[in-house]
């Protein structure tokens, strides 16, 4: 039976929170620019024999082939995949033609990635009083002055404007009102969550935890608990709660990934391929903000849930090399260990200047994949 926390949505019901997410951005970007790629499948990043796939285009999707996906895998899933190599700078400069669409309405501006970011349009530069009427707005004058698409969502708080906009991807936009709020997240599953990743999403069903509704059932002291401070947080999103504000001018301090094993591992050959694609997703990031670290940290988690941090500082990190040497044989020393390990992590921290959180973070244990 819902408690009368359910009902209770707190006074930031009120926000209207625009999520605006870029359709496919990197590859749509390629279609647009080289006729030649349109409607066929096209991935970009990576290539035939290695690397990993940093977007796909739409086409490219219903083949299953999906970012941060091994090209080898890609290309088998697709034959016909047309491998691209990236240009950043110019997504970069499409970013930022974007962002200043993004400023005609509102101050409150909260890049995630090059291609999507939060808008508090609460009190937008216009006046204009309907939400929806803005994310029309902007999504109209994107396509006229970029000939690219965006789909939008929007809602009373962050997480669930993030949820609306996959639902009428690509070029499209939805709305969760604070009514349909709670209701809306009761039926979906765990996994769809953003922020949960597989190793959480399968920990969950061991708990007979599948859907928004039962996490919904479960009190605030089984999930803190079970899932420590995040507890908390999937307590109150199952409800359709999310206080956060739209945080504009972020600043990173670090970027890293990492990844929890379906089974405990302790060769080194094993844990070794485990990172590779890890420093290739961090190194993705460094590449398209043009961030250059200093330190690199390798995390581990062994079996028995104790958690270890490596660290070492080099002159500069300056290349996707320079990262895997640092980080292997930071690897190297733990070899052997004591004991096995169920999850690793790669992260560079050190910037040589103050970064701008332009990108997804990226320390869920999922794949981050481009609208």
């Amino acid at each position: 039976m819902a408690s009368d926390q359910d009902q209770n949505i707190v006074e930031v019901r009120d926000r209207k929170i625009i999520h605006i997410d870029m359709d496919a951005f990197y590859a749509s970007v390629e279609q647009r620019d080289n006729p030649d790629l349109r409607g066929k499948p096209v991935a970009v990043g990576g290539s035939k024999e290695r690397g990993v796939v940093a977007a796909a285009s739409y086409e490219a999707r219903k083949f299953g082939v999906r970012s941060a996906m091994p090209s080898v895998t890609a290309k088998r899933q697709c034959p016909e995949l047309i491998f691209v190599k990236p240009r950043f700078e110019v997504y970069k400069d499409i970013s930022r033609h974007i962002r200043t669409i993004f400023a005609e309405h509102t101050e409150i501006i909260e890049p995630l990635s090059l291609d999507e970011a939060y808008l508090d349009v609460t009190e937008n530069i216009q006046g204009i009083p309907i939400a929806t009427e803005i994310a029309t707005l902007i999504r109209a004058k994107i396509l006229s002055e970029t000939g690219l698409t965006a789909s939008a969502g929007i809602s009373y708080n962050k997480f669930l404007a993030k949820l609306a906009s996959d639902q009428r991807k690509p070029n499209g936009q939805f709305v969760i009102t604070p009514k349909m709020g709670p209701s809306f997240v009761q039926d979906l599953a765990v996994g769809k969550f953003h922020g949960i990743g597989p190793a959480t999403s399968a920990k969950m069903n061991g708990f007979g935890i599948f859907t928004g509704m039962d996490m919904r059932n479960q009190t605030l002291e089984f999930m803190t608990a079970n899932f420590g401070k995040a507890g908390a947080y999937y307590y109150s999103i199952s409800r359709g709660i999310d206080d956060r504000p739209v945080r504009p001018n972020r600043v990173r301090k670090s970027v890293g990934a990492e990844t929890t094993f379906s089974l405990d591992l302790l060769d080194y050959e094993a844990l070794a391929a485990e990172l590779q694609p890890l420093i290739e997703k961090v190194w993705r990031h460094c590449e398209t903000t043009g961030a250059r670290g200093r330190t690199a940290t390798l995390k581990i988690k062994f079996s028995d849930f104790e958690l270890i941090t490596r660290s070492r500082s080099v002159a500069i990190i300056d290349s996707a090399d320079n990262l895997s040497g640092v980080a292997l044989d930071l690897l190297k020393q733990l070899m052997p260990p004591t004991k096995a390990i169920r999850l690793i992590g790669i992260s560079v921290s050190g910037f040589a200047d103050s970064e701008p959180d332009d990108q997804l973070p990226l320390m869920f244990d999922e794949s981050d994949v481009q609208g």
